[in-house]
């Protein structure tokens, strides 16, 4: 079995906006106890994509390496 690691995005300053470099990954909210489940997303050929759970508005951005993200306060984990 291949397992593929996704990189996971939290963001504990409530960002309604934040820009990635991955288009598939992890939004779980803020970090645990307040998170969310853990949700897969997936923009395709899309350049933004909204989380069901917080309504965070994910904006891909090709400058941006795949487990990076801004604003400052927002952060990465890999799953």
């Amino acid at each position: 079995m291949i397992q593929h690691s996704l990189p996971c995005f939290n963001s504990d300053t409530g960002s309604k906006e934040i820009f990635i470099g991955a288009r598939k990954f992890i939004c779980a909210g803020a970090a645990a106890p307040f998170d969310h489940p853990h949700i897969a997303l997936n923009m395709a050929a899309e350049n933004e994509i909204l989380c069901p759970y917080c309504s965070t508005l994910y904006r891909f951005d090709a400058d941006l390496p795949d487990n990076q993200l801004k604003p400052a306060g927002s952060f990465h984990t890999q799953i």
